[in-house]
């Protein structure tokens, strides 16, 4: 193994986040068996495009990204041109505005030019949710929705203490972890 890639793996190991989205143990066999066949991890980040600039906050895993990235790895973009439509209800004690395409583009636009300022643009693939999103039919949302209950979405912390607080709750707010759990299997 180089000495890059233990350097990487000794970096995972020390943050105990990593393990909220993928055991290090899997991860590093994942990097292991990658480094062995030749055959890069692809690595996703999804982004909401609620801005025209990215945060503070997007700089830690768009830089944990490059990492990957410098190992050989493909890093893919995912932005969330159709999830922000809906708007991600994470921490919000109220709706939140519904955008225009318009403005969703432009944003999307400056979050692509900004992540290149970390990201290696040869390594990166760009994809937009409604690649596959836009595609699904009603049918599908209606088959996607009947397994999940109203109960495991009043479960999320954000949710939960709206619906507590007697405050409103849309139903497309339901949709955006649907969404985001769709992401994640497209």
């Amino acid at each position: 193994m180089t000495d890059r890639f233990e350097q990487l793996v000794s970096k995972l190991k020390e943050r105990p986040s990593v393990d909220q989205l993928i055991p290090a143990p899997d991860l590093v066999a994942k990097l292991k068996k990658s480094e062995e066949t030749g055959m890069p991890l692809r690595i996703k980040l999804g982004i909401d495009p609620s801005a025209p600039h990215l945060t503070l906050g997007h700089s830690i895993p768009l830089k944990k990204m490059r990492q990957f990235q410098d190992l050989g790895h493909t890093g893919v973009l995912v932005v969330g041109d159709f999830t922000r439509r809906i708007g991600d209800p994470s921490g919000r004690s109220s709706t939140r505005a519904l955008m225009t395409q318009e403005d969703i583009e432009r944003n999307m636009s400056t979050y692509v030019e900004q992540a290149f300022k970390i990201l290696d643009p040869e390594r990166t693939e760009i994809r937009y949710n409604s690649e596959w999103l836009g595609k699904l039919t009603f049918a599908d949302v209606i088959s996607l929705t009947a397994k999940y209950t109203v109960a495991r979405m009043l479960e999320r912390d954000d949710f939960a203490k709206r619906f507590g607080g007697n405050l409103p709750i849309s139903i497309l707010e339901f949709l955006y972890p649907l969404a985001q759990a769709y992401d994640s299997v497209a």
